[in-house]
């Protein structure tokens, strides 16, 4: 299932509309949606480097938004809709103990699952069902995806060219690494829950 998501959002890279696309995966992944917007921001910055940095805004502006309504399905709808995502990425069931910690830390969690491969919707509906102040949630949110979008974007403006190259010669080595790191941060959500 997971390939053919990928294999479709890669099709909604070249879109007329790819754009709006990006904008509504990147609002879709910080809620509930299995995989980042990465995946479209990359080809779209190496077919268009001179709009990589708006292309990291929308990816930045559309996946704090998304944050707000993860927020809201935690807050509002945790028993139904919350439980039903948790246990749709394996984590329902170690839920409760993470709770318990997560208002301590969890301006820190928000800001490194926002920067990392970690599932970024698992925290935002968690700050939800914590009730984590609104304003840690954001605030946290719009730093760790603007660094880490506009990284992509500088990395992908300045030296896209060999990458692509790269890439193309070692294709299978780069999906691997893309698939261990999404793989890895389903993982390491597990260990932190």
């Amino acid at each position: 299932m997971l390939k053919k998501l990928y294999e479709w959002m890669l099709e909604k890279a070249g879109h007329p509309q790819a754009t709006k696309w990006l904008a509504g995966i990147s609002f879709a992944e910080s809620s509930f949606f299995p995989i980042p917007p990465d995946v479209m921001l990359a080809p779209m910055c190496l077919a268009k480097p001179e709009r990589s940095y708006w292309y990291a805004f929308i990816c930045t502006i559309s996946s704090v938004l998304g944050a707000l309504f993860g927020y809201a399905i935690g807050f509002f709808l945790f028993e139904t809709v919350g439980i039903a995502i948790l246990d749709f990425y394996g984590l329902a069931d170690k839920f409760d103990v993470f709770a318990q910690n997560f208002n301590e830390q969890g301006w820190l969690v928000v800001l490194l699952a926002g920067f990392t491969p970690l599932p970024f919707k698992v925290i935002t509906i968690a700050a939800g069902s914590t009730a984590m102040p609104l304003y840690v949630l954001i605030a946290a949110a719009i730093v760790a995806r603007a660094a880490r979008f506009f990284l992509v974007a500088v990395l992908l403006r300045y030296f896209g060219p060999p990458m692509k190259e790269w890439i193309d010669k070692n294709f299978a080595l780069a999906t691997t690494v893309g698939g261990v790191l999404f793989v890895g941060g389903f993982v390491a959500i597990k260990y932190l829950l």
